[in-house]
């Protein structure tokens, strides 16, 4: 039975995928269209990822330090090599450093 699951799921996802690739064979024209489109990838990507990183660590602080982090490191052209990095280390460092804070955060 799972294979069956399986089955129909890759059915659905190749359709999903085909049809758009069969139906619209010519250039869109439409500027509104065109850059919708352009920006759908980033938005899912941004929505898939952004509840995922602040649910990652022990701590939203620590989270929000990394994503901090990334994003000034990224605003300033750095490879995702090097924002990775940098952002790992930012919420190591803050995940050894929350439980001396004062507030108990």
């Amino acid at each position: 039975m799972i294979y069956a699951y399986i089955l129909v799921m890759a059915l659905t996802t190749y359709l999903i995928r085909m049809l758009p690739l069969t139906l619209l064979q010519k250039r869109i024209q439409n500027t509104f269209l065109r850059s919708f489109l352009f920006y759908v990838p980033y938005a899912c990507l941004t929505a898939m990822t952004f509840p995922a990183i602040l649910s990652a660590t022990a701590s939203v602080v620590s989270a929000a330090v990394g994503l901090g982090v990334a994003l000034v490191l990224a605003w300033r052209g750095k490879g995702l090599l090097v924002v990775a990095l940098w952002a790992c280390a930012a919420v190591f460092i803050t995940e050894r450093l929350l439980p001396f804070l004062p507030l108990g955060l």
